[in-house]
């Protein structure tokens, strides 16, 4: 089954190398069919001519620009509608997932037959290293309301790094998210769509350099948009969209 990664990159000229290198390393280790599909969100430092050398130096790796509109969700998307393998990983350029994580993902989700493999790192085995204090509270309560609000037991829904057979991207479609909101988008469709899934625990390391693409004060109303929607569907669709 080959496994496809997908990583938005926007002005992540200092990080992405070290990020492609540490994924290449972990597989290097383990016999798994994989592509890396980079989306340049239009960076403007120099993470085109970077991607242009890592495309030469691993010939895995395959990058495209998102020239617009951009953002964290129109950029994922423009991976999810070009990736060529089975099952797909949305991964970060600043190497706060963990490849190692991501091959534990992988192996899960063949072992078990799943649709989905769901990290949390706030369960048992998780961690975060280098969490920011503030952003870290804000992240609790918002999973705590989506987990009352969905009657789900997941608690780290907003965590972006999640692998999806192919099948269940195309059963989410169409996707809304131009932004980070679409962390909660994906799981929870296929959650409600009826799509299979576990939770492992997953590890999250705060970036090295650059800073952070997450504005909390933009994204409050965008999730708050994407659970509506989610749980109008859950609610009152009357199950029109589940898995066949």
């Amino acid at each position: 089954m080959k496994l496809s990664i997908v990583i938005p990159a926007y002005n992540e000229e200092e990080s992405i190398t070290e990020t492609i290198d540490s994924i290449e390393e972990a597989f290097s280790k383990v016999n798994l069919d994989h592509e890396i599909i980079i989306v340049n969100d239009n960076s403007k430092d120099n993470t085109l001519q970077v991607l242009e050398r890592l495309a030469q130096k691993y010939p895995t790796v395959k990058y495209e620009t998102n020239l617009g509109p951009n953002g964290f969700g129109y950029a994922v998307r423009y991976g999810l509608d070009r990736f060529t393998g089975d099952c797909v990983a949305v991964m970060m350029a600043d190497l706060s997932d963990s490849p190692y994580d991501l091959i534990r993902y992988y192996t899960t989700m063949v072992e078990g037959n799943y649709d989905c493999v769901f990290g949390s790192r706030f369960m048992k085995g998780g961690k975060v290293i280098d969490y920011p204090f503030v952003k870290k509270i804000i992240n609790r309560v918002a999973n705590a309301i989506i987990r009352i609000v969905m009657q789900i037991k997941y608690n780290d829904t907003t965590n972006a790094f999640k692998l999806y057979k192919k099948e269940v991207i195309e059963g989410v479609k169409p996707i809304l998210s131009p932004h980070f909101n679409l962390t909660i988008e994906l799981p929870l469709k296929a959650i409600i769509r009826g799509y299979s899934y576990t939770v492992i625990p997953n590890s999250w390391t705060n970036r090295k350099y650059g800073e952070s693409k997450l504005k909390i004060k933009e994204m409050g109303s965008r999730y708050f948009f994407i659970l509506v929607y989610c749980f109008v569907e859950k609610y009152f669709s009357r199950g029109d969209f589940k898995k066949l």
